[in-house]
């Protein structure tokens, strides 16, 4: 069945518009714009915007520019688009029109023709509830869509941190299980002194608490908006009372300490707040993509490799190999990671081309970070419950290398010296006898001495060996 089409108008002219949807000309005009990617707004953007339109038209009512009923309508259906009510009507590709005016449009033209459903109206009944004139009213592509991104950031950043959090508490779990496990230090990826699992363990609980705050603090600057600052900053067409007002009308809304600016122009002018959140996120992502390398070295074998730690098996890993296992979920993870850094890329050279008073590259500045925090908080959490939770010792393997370890004979250096520490070193590897051996045929030291210094449970904290 053919569909069956509305016409509006908008100042280009007439456009069809499919009859059920509630978005408009402008927003139609988007589709056949830019067939894209087939990519669509975030949620948690849509939502941001919505509430935004919600506060600026709690504010206009109380100042009496906005008829309460109106008002009271657009109020209605923006808190509809935050439930996610309406959310097969933003449709517009996220590779748009600069600065983000299409989804703007997309957002004011199905609010108002939601709003006028509201007080019984047809659709387009423009006159009553208009998209610009009402729904967008005090409003600029300008600075609603960089108001949108920091409020989208601050309500999905949530999740991310708190996926973040259990992550490190089960990097910390892990390390109090592993503390009495003894094993070779690895540095240059060659012997090295003698560390406990645990320890490398709660190293990396380290870095994903450090990583998790820095992405923390650079939520603070998003809490400061440009929203008043209209086209250009100036604010023209703005009433003088509105900044204060719909900062705080949005703050009661999502419940984030939002304020106004100390500088209008700059937040119209400047992303640095996004790009630095979006450092943050790439930073960790380095940290992250760190330590699931770590994780595929130790657990790599059965029997080739150094099998120190097994991973949960949780799929067949060969489609020719029978019986292999591969480490799929810190895979999955370095592939996430490397997607994070990425995107960020697109944030930063998005943030430096903006021009004078505006950044139109703002669109995929939005997509950009909210798919950094998407899959790194998707990924974190199917790592977290289908692998770090499971991981298992192999405490034999581990005993095994760190008495073949040439490490060993760093805590002979304050005893013999570095040179005959050395030259302990290099017979064993050449002759294949045990540093043990060595040292006593040398006569260097007594085997109880030997049992002593060489004791490795001491050696994985501070302190001097002496015979």
């Amino acid at each position: 069945m053919p569909e069956k089409y509305r016409i509006e108008k908008d100042s280009l002219g007439n456009v069809n518009v499919p009859v059920d949807a509630y978005w408009g000309a402008q927003t139609q005009r988007a589709i056949g714009n830019f067939p894209v990617s087939g990519h669509k707004p975030h949620p948690g953007f849509v939502w941001a915007g919505a509430a935004v339109k919600r506060a600026a038209a709690m504010v206009h009512r109380d100042l009496g520019l906005l008829p309460a009923e109106s008002a009271d309508a657009i109020i209605q259906a923006a808190t509809e688009v935050m439930d996610g009510k309406l959310a097969d009507q933003f449709v517009v590709d996220v590779y748009q029109a600069g600065a983000g005016t299409s989804h703007n449009m997309n957002l004011n033209e199905v609010i108002a023709n939601r709003a006028l459903e509201i007080l019984g109206k047809p659709r387009t009944e423009y006159s009553i509830i208009h998209p610009n004139d009402h729904v967008n009213m005090a409003q600029s592509t300008n600075d609603f869509i960089p108001t949108s991104i920091r409020i989208f950031i601050l309500r999905d950043s949530l999740s991310l941190l708190e996926t973040l959090k259990q992550v490190e508490e089960g990097f910390r779990a892990k390390a109090t299980e592993f503390d009495g496990i003894l094993k070779s230090g690895r540095t240059h990826l060659q012997d090295a002194v003698p560390v406990r699992l645990g320890q490398e363990f709660g190293a990396y609980a380290e870095a994903i608490k450090r990583g998790r705050e820095k992405v923390a603090s650079a939520c603070e600057p998003l809490l400061e908006i440009g929203l008043g600052g209209s086209a250009a900053g100036s604010g023209l067409n703005v009433h003088p009372e509105y900044r204060g007002r719909v900062a705080k009308a949005l703050a009661e809304i999502t419940g984030f300490a939002i304020k106004p600016s100390n500088d209008y122009f700059w937040a119209m002018q400047s992303m640095a707040p996004v790009v630095d959140f979006s450092a943050a996120m790439r930073n960790l992502a380095i940290e992250v993509s760190r330590i699931m390398n770590d994780l595929r070295l130790m657990s790599s074998g059965p029997n080739t490799g150094l099998a120190e730690i097994e991973l949960p098996p949780v799929q067949p890993g060969s489609s020719i190999m029978p019986g292999k296992v591969n480490p799929v979920l810190a895979e999955m993870m370095n592939m996430v990671c490397f997607s994070v850094i990425g995107f960020h890329e697109s944030v930063a050279w998005g943030a430096g081309a903006g021009q004078l008073e505006l950044n139109v590259m703002m669109p995929l500045m939005a997509y950009a970070v909210g798919e950094q925090m998407k899959i790194l908080n998707g990924g974190l959490a199917a790592f977290l419950e289908k692998c770090l939770k499971g991981i298992k010792p192999k405490p034999d393997n581990c005993r095994i290398f760190l008495e073949k370890s040439l490490g060993l004979v760093t805590a002979l250096n304050p005893i013999i010296g570095y040179m005959k520490a050395a030259e302990v070193a290099k017979e064993s590897q050449i002759s294949g006898k045990s540093i043990k051996d060595i040292l006593i045929e040398k006569g260097y030291l007594s085997l109880e001495e030997l049992e002593r210094v060489l004791d490795p449970r001491p050696l994985t904290e501070p302190g001097i060996p002496k015979k």
